[in-house]
């Protein structure tokens, strides 16, 4: 299958292999249409958000105002930091012309001359890697003012490198847009919109690495092709991140509608040690986990997973083992939770706390069947009353992980669940470390 996203070709982050091999041909082809083709093109294509929500990215860009006495902007969202997502970096390290492409494009598109790129302050190295490319694109006329020349048009845009402060609130749309503008990463209440009232005050549009960097080939190659790979409500390739207990965790990229058994067991290689699986988060950490008795036949795509009670999010795969032991999985995730709550609302900042609390309570020997309840009662109490989803992103994984293992919390708190001796495993954030904090 032809990756679109991260092709095999060698030293492809390099500006020069990158042209040889057909680079900023799009961007051309591109500013000799009119930016509504490109919209309509886009939204023909099927492209959805990979950052989380699947929207239509064509569509989104269709929000932005025709005309605007004031500046337009478009924001790309490289704040990678749901745990269980470890794809961005990629494009960033392996690919960055076709997202500085994108960006171009995109840019064209909805009338913005000025584009930046959030990325995650933790990702020290792919900012370093990604200002590179983006000097070198510069240096040879591709972004900035020396593209009029370039291309033979009278549209430019300048791309700016925006480091976050390791803050995962800020991955949410409008937090960023506060980041960016110097502010504290509150979110903003919607409506309105960025694309009425963004930066600055200003109309912006917001997208994901992944979305963009898939934007170049789809008007090069056309929209008809794009639409025929994968799923049909949800077409294209998709980045799986895979961790947990496989024996070859990374990053495949493969069609929408992948089975999920496959990127487990073809591609992840199994389970160590031949374990069956107990529980599979499919789209990063705040998605809701689906049953190891249950995955046969589930596929990888927006509309499959809601199917089965789950979403795809940022396509972050998180397996786990027979013997590992979820409450302590989900007491972890309650921390990150607890500990990344911005605070400004009042379910958010208290809840997280207090799932956290009887989690550990639990894990203490000192829970009983009322606290499953009562996790449960939480999780409901935050989920649709916050500003901005990270309510959902805390409650979703609680709720769902207590409800469809009702029967392993209930013996849990009878205290018969015997647990095995630790081991080491990759990590939900793809790096090798102890998880005795999991297995005990």
């Amino acid at each position: 299958m032809e990756k679109i996203v991260l092709p095999d070709i060698k030293n492809f982050h390099k500006i020069d292999v990158y042209i040889v091999n057909g680079g900023y041909s799009a961007a051309k082809k591109a500013f000799a249409q009119s930016p509504d083709d490109i919209i309509d093109q886009v939204k023909k294509s099927g492209l959805r958000g990979r950052g989380g929500a699947a929207f239509s990215a064509g569509l989104k860009w269709s929000f932005m105002p025709k005309t605007s006495a004031k500046p337009k902007y478009l924001c790309i969202n490289g704040d990678e930091s749901e745990p269980g997502s470890f794809k961005d970096r990629q494009i960033f390290e392996f690919n960055p012309h076709q997202l500085i492409e994108g960006i171009l494009i995109t840019a064209y598109a909805i009338g913005a001359k000025i584009a930046y790129v959030y990325i995650r302050g933790e990702y020290h190295k792919w900012i370093k890697l990604f200002n590179i490319a983006l000097e070198d694109a510069y240096s040879q006329g591709y972004v900035g003012e020396k593209m009029k020349q370039k291309f033979g048009t009278e549209f430019y845009c300048d791309i700016f490198i925006h480091k976050g402060a390791g803050a995962y609130i800020c991955g949410e749309e409008s937090a960023l847009m506060n980041s960016l503008e110097g502010k504290r990463g509150y979110p903003r209440i919607k409506p309105p919109f960025p694309a009425q009232n963004g930066l600055w005050g200003c109309p912006t549009t917001i997208n994901n690495v992944e979305t963009i960097t898939n934007v170049p080939p789809i008007i090069n190659k056309g929209w008809e092709w794009f639409s025929a790979i994968g799923e049909q409500k949800h077409p294209g390739t998709l980045l799986y991140g895979i961790s947990g207990h496989v024996n070859k965790p990374g990053v495949y990229e493969l069609p929408t509608g992948t089975l999920l058994t496959d990127l487990i067991y073809k591609y992840g290689g199994g389970v160590p040690g031949d374990k069956k699986v107990l529980c599979v988060i499919p789209g990063g950490s705040s998605m809701p986990p689906i049953r190891g008795d249950q995955i046969e036949g589930v596929k990888m795509d927006a509309e499959s997973l809601k199917t089965v009670g789950s979403a795809i999010g940022t396509a972050g795969v998180m397996v786990m083992d027979e013997d590992t032991d979820l409450v302590k999985v989900l007491a972890r995730i309650a921390k990150f939770y607890y500990h990344e709550s911005c605070g400004q609302c009042t379910p958010c900042r208290e809840g997280t706390g207090w799932m956290l609390k009887i989690l550990n309570r639990i894990i203490a020997g000192n829970g009983s069947i009322s606290d499953i309840d009562l996790l449960i009662s939480v999780a409901n109490n935050i989920e649709g009353n916050t500003i901005c989803a990270l309510g959902e992103a805390a409650a979703w994984p609680v709720k769902y992980m207590v409800t469809r293992f009702r029967d392993y919390f209930e013996k849990r708190v009878s205290k018969e669940v015997v647990l095995p001796v630790a081991n080491k495993v990759h990590s939900m954030r793809g790096t090798a470390i102890p998880l005795a904090d999991i297995k005990t």
